[in-house]
């Protein structure tokens, strides 16, 4: 038999934006799928930062990620402006009316947040040898952040064409025009580690249930008909 038919192919590489939350954890088990997984998370003074820097090492490692990259910025924390990274400003309760939640963008907006994740993505992806980025953005379902829009992305993928050497790489949304329900069956299909990740603005033992991430989270495993893993506090999503 030839030697070309019993080895394996080389798969390509790819970096993943992984924040440990329930839409990058899927996205990451699609590019644990297709490619060898390089996985870059970022702590910028969220609230949660610790949790969200465990969960993400946690999917890292049950995806079998080539290597966890976790880098730290202050800039958010000093900056202020949103109650993720600003003590001054309350991480609000979910409005009462579901199609209320991405009327507005809300004050749990970092603002320009994924340009920053972006950008060192790109910087680590030309030293890998990789072309494609992953970052589990979604646009329906979610709190109407403007960095979270197929346009937003276009936009980046234009400057990444041209200011870096090849001018090669591209950033990828697979989950960008899916609703949340539907993001849930794909994790359960792909049997993400969904377990181990984390979506709650403020709590970091158990979410809280009442903040617009839980909520949405909340409300998308109850529409695909799932058990969220993950602990809630007592009357949480009742």
């Amino acid at each position: 038999m030839a030697e070309s038919a019993t080895a394996a192919q080389p798969r390509n590489k790819a970096v993943v934006c992984l924040s440990g939350g329930m839409d990058s954890t899927v996205c990451a088990a699609l590019a644990a799928r297709d490619f060898d997984a390089y996985a870059l998370h970022f702590s910028y003074g969220q609230r949660t930062e610790a949790r969200e820097l465990e969960s993400a090492r946690s999917v890292a490692s049950i995806l079998g990620f080539r290597q966890f990259l976790p880098l730290r910025m202050d800039l958010f924390r000093t900056i202020g402006g949103s109650a993720l990274t600003d003590a001054l400003i309350a991480v609000p309760d979910a409005p009462a009316e579901d199609n209320a939640i991405g009327a507005h963008v809300p004050v749990t907006y970092v603002p320009f947040r994924n340009a920053h994740f972006l950008s060192a993505a790109v910087s680590w992806a030309e030293v890998l040898g990789a072309r494609t980025i992953f970052i589990g953005a979604v646009e329906q379902d979610s709190s109407g952040y403007p960095d979270c829009r197929p346009a937003y992305y276009d936009a980046f993928n234009e400057l990444i064409q041209q200011g870096t050497k090849e001018g090669d790489i591209r950033v990828i949304t697979p989950l960008i025009r899916m609703r949340k329900a539907e993001i849930v069956r794909l994790g359960v299909e792909l049997r993400a580690p969904l377990h181990v990740s984390w979506s709650c603005y403020s709590g970091d033992r158990v979410a809280c249930g009442v903040c617009e991430s839980c909520v949405l989270r909340l409300r998308a495993f109850r529409e695909a008909g799932q058990s969220d893993p993950i602990p809630y506090a007592a009357g949480a999503g009742a």
